[in-house]
C-alpha cells in the first residue's frame, strides 16, 4: 500500500473537487462560497441562523430526572 502524504488532498484544484448542490437552492456550489453557490446563499443561511429558524433541541428541566437520569 502506498504512502499518502497527508497534504495531497489539500492540493486539489477546484475543478477536480467533486460538485455538491448549495444546501440552500440546489445549484452548483461555487469554489469561493463552499459550500454554497452564492453570496446570497450564504447570507440567508446566515439569517436563518441568526433568525431561529436553525435551532438545536435542548432538554427542558422539567424532563431532567433528579437522581441523575438513571445511571448507576
Amino acid at each position: 500500500m502506498p504512502f499518502v502524504k497527508p497534504e495531497s488532498r489539500f492540493g486539489k484544484k477546484p475543478d477536480e473537487a467533486p460538485a455538491r448542490p448549495c444546501p440552500i437552492c440546489g445549484k452548483p456550489a461555487a469554489f469561493t462560497d463552499r459550500p454554497f453557490c452564492s453570496k446570497r446563499c450564504v447570507d440567508v443561511d446566515l439569517h436563518r441562523w441568526l433568525s431561529g429558524v436553525y435551532a438545536i433541541p435542548a432538554a427542558h428541566e422539567s424532563d431532567v430526572e433528579p437522581d441523575g437520569g438513571g445511571k448507576q
